[in-house]
């Protein structure tokens, strides 16, 4: 036998603890006082609830995965994968910020910063008294990073960004932002560095605010760098090492957005077990009629498959082995049946399905952007091809 087949590895365990009951009751309280009042209010004026964000910083709930040590609750990732769940089951929109704080600002700082910047920055993010962004994407490139235009030209001991980062969640209200930008040749996937970026920085601005058809309470808008100066204190690891980061930041952040499809999917079906009781069509309840009863079957079993594989994920991260193939799997397949199981959600209401008086028109419009946000359902499938074929 060869030494790889010989390797043991430890069983993975689902069940739920006693401190993901606890975060699961908290949040479910959480949002029926604070989040499903006003949601659709926030929908319809595409309003970013700060207020909210600040209440769930109280809680502990803005710094899940940050060590204790620098105001975090030090939770692993089942505890963040439940909180996105529980959160979004209510709303996407919340779920999809929570998560974009969480994972991708704060958890490209507290993976890849200096202590001094982990110090700095941690405590006001796991506190909710900051709101971080995270720019990478721009209007050109896409899925294509390695090619942006945004660029970082080093003057002295400062650097001088110019460009711009496009659908970037809280490019607005963020109170800090880690920017990738260009320090050396174009596709040169050591060419790029990450720089924190503080709100009023001079030459640091926002733009265009993206009117969405869903997740329209979370903040999506345009960064704009006009002649920014940038002190290298402020560069996350060394030069050069900003796309590597952020290809290993994705890595978690698709558990997120995998997390985000799967409470959406969650928040569908338990609305439409509930209709489907309350419903009488030909004197008795539509769940009594074999075509509902399916499509719920069809639903539930997509959901159960769709967990298991978040948290598979989520227990190689917690074990810090290697998660890229594993999030890709469970990011383009949880999305993808979001999107299903929110579209059964709406047939299974029938018209009322189609109002904004019921929830499931929401969860609808919400999952589509699963498939697409941290790296489309189309390249989701490049990267597992290629953990695969390698």
């Amino acid at each position: 036998m060869s030494t790889a087949e010989t390797v043991i590895v430890s069983p993975m365990e689902f069940s739920t603890s006693e401190t993901q009951q606890m975060i699961a009751d908290t949040l479910r309280k959480f949002g029926k006082e604070y989040i499903l009042p006003h949601m659709m209010e926030w929908d319809e004026s595409q309003k970013f609830p700060v207020e909210v964000f600040k209440k769930l910083g109280e809680l502990g709930f803005m710094g899940v995965l940050v060590p204790q040590e620098y105001g975090g609750a030090g939770f692993g990732y089942f505890e963040y994968i439940t909180a996105i769940v529980e959160i979004s089951k209510i709303d996407g929109s919340i779920g999809l910020s929570f998560a974009a704080h969480n994972s991708l600002c704060t958890g490209h700082i507290m993976q890849f910063a200096s202590e001094e910047q982990k110090k700095k920055y941690l405590p006001k993010l796991a506190s909710g008294e900051w709101i971080g962004a995270w720019g990478l994407t721009e209007t050109g490139t896409g899925s294509d990073a390695g090619n942006m235009a945004t660029t970082a030209v080093k003057d002295g001991d400062q650097y001088i960004i110019n460009g711009a980062k496009n659908f970037i969640t809280h490019g607005i209200s963020g109170d800090i932002s880690v920017v990738m930008a260009r320090t050396g040749e174009k596709g040169d996937s050591h060419g790029m560095t990450a720089f924190i970026v503080e709100k009023g920085t001079p030459g640091f601005t926002s733009g265009k605010k993206e009117n969405k058809l869903g997740m329209r309470a979370s903040e999506t808008a345009e960064q704009i760098f006009t002649n920014c100066r940038v002190h290298k204190s402020q560069v996350i690891g060394k030069e050069g090492d900003g796309f590597v980061q952020a290809l290993k930041v994705l890595d978690g952040g698709r558990i997120s957005i995998a997390s985000l499809a799967l409470g959406i999917a969650k928040g569908a079906l338990e609305a439409s077990i509930k209709y489907s009781k309350e419903r009488k069509q030909f004197g008795k309840s539509i769940s009594e009629f074999q075509g509902i009863a399916f499509k719920i079957s069809d639903m539930a079993t997509k959901i159960e498959a769709a967990e298991l594989l978040i948290y598979q994920a989520g227990d190689r991260k917690n074990k810090h082995l290697s998660v890229t193939k594993e999030s890709a799997f469970a990011k383009y397949y949880a999305s993808e049946i979001a999107t299903e199981v929110a579209n059964d959600a709406v047939q299974i209401f029938g018209g009322y399905g189609y109002t904004k008086d019921f929830p499931v028109e929401k969860f609808y419009r919400d999952a589509k952007l699963c498939t697409i946000g941290e790296g489309t359902s189309e390249i989701q499938k490049l990267v597992i091809a290629r953990e695969i074929l390698k």
